[in-house]
């Protein structure tokens, strides 16, 4: 199969009735931009009384990349990917781990290893798993 070079990958992500905390998160604390964030107007019947406001869909640019997202009932916190963040300095590379390792589960914390002047493992308290990584 011959793959085009206007061919581009996306992440998406499903959450538990926090998309729009996430977003705003990221956007304030990891300089993404939010393009575009819409709520449900109703939202469906087997969502949460709760959520008075669930996203239907959300995109944001992280870092050149393109992260969707939305609110969906029974949504699990990431396993197996990991969305990985790559910084210049180790002193970006800690400061985010410090930033997204709280309240959170750490796998690998930030150490350097044999690949990496930095790099640590951990999921976020949205849910969302990252790798971060100064390679210097």
């Amino acid at each position: 199969m011959h793959t085009s070079h206007s061919v581009k990958l996306d992440i998406y992500i499903n959450y538990p009735g926090h998309c729009e905390e996430a977003f705003r998160f990221y956007e304030q604390h990891l300089g993404g931009k939010i393009m575009m964030m819409t709520a449900h107007t109703q939202p469906p019947a087997n969502f949460p009384k709760a959520w008075t406001k669930p996203i239907l869909h959300a995109m944001m640019e992280i870092g050149g990349a393109i992260v969707r997202g939305a609110d969906i009932p029974n949504a699990e916190p990431m396993r197996s990917v990991y969305l990985t963040l790559r910084f210049d300095t180790p002193e970006e590379a800690e400061q985010v781990y410090n930033l997204l390792s709280g309240d959170g589960e750490i796998f690998m914390k930030m150490e350097k290893t044999f690949f990496a002047n930095r790099f640590a493992m951990l999921r976020d308290k949205f849910g969302t798993s990252w790798m971060i990584l100064n390679e210097n």
